[in-house]
């Protein structure tokens, strides 16, 4: 029977010039990175591009790792700080195009069309529209906690926010969740 290789070995193999060794450090944290994009960003292109690009990054830093974290805290951190970029680029583009003073509080996608009823599957997708309606610091919190099941405390370290901040903002997002899904609970 074969034993894992550790992290730092397979760091220490990649930097050896050893390309599989990278190959096995994609293998074993793709779900990993994929979870938490797809939390973030919703599955199709942009999630994909970030998956892509935090491995990318993993690998041109990997010189300059000291080991003060695990590599999966590592990846995890990489994929939220591009997660949280590409939000704000989309952001960006929408406040371009999304009429300032719109009364609604949820964007237009999520409005709900002749008080119809709605089945399991498209529950999921207004719960979905939800989460990325919301600011990229809370959905970061959200999907660290709530959806990958993170620690309060390994929340606030993915993210260098003090643990009373995921707190505060994981509080302030599930009231933002709670009213922008109302029109869907059933009473």
């Amino acid at each position: 029977m074969k034993t894992a290789v550790s992290d730092t070995e397979l760091i220490r193999q990649v930097l050896a010039g050893d390309e599989n060794a990278f190959r096995q450090i994609v293998e074993r944290y793709s779900n990993r990175i994929a979870a938490i994009v797809t939390g973030m960003l919703g599955r199709g292109q942009d999630a994909d591009d970030v998956g892509q690009e935090t491995f990318i990054r993993l690998y041109q830093s990997l010189p300059k790792i000291r080991g003060e974290s695990s590599l999966g805290t590592y990846l995890t951190r990489i994929a939220i700080n591009l997660c949280v970029d590409a939000i704000r680029k989309k952001w960006r583009w929408r406040y371009w195009f999304w009429m300032e003073d719109s009364e609604e509080i949820l964007p237009p996608e999520l409005t709900i069309e002749n008080g119809a009823a709605i089945e399991s599957g498209e529950r999921k997708e207004i719960v979905h529209r939800a989460l990325q309606a919301l600011d990229p610091k809370h959905r970061a919190v959200v999907v660290l906690r709530m959806i990958e099941g993170y620690s309060t405390k390994e929340t606030a370290e993915f993210l260098h926010i003090p643990m009373g901040t995921v707190l505060s903002r994981l509080s302030r997002a599930q009231e933002r969740l709670r009213v922008m899904l109302k029109p869907w609970v059933e009473e």
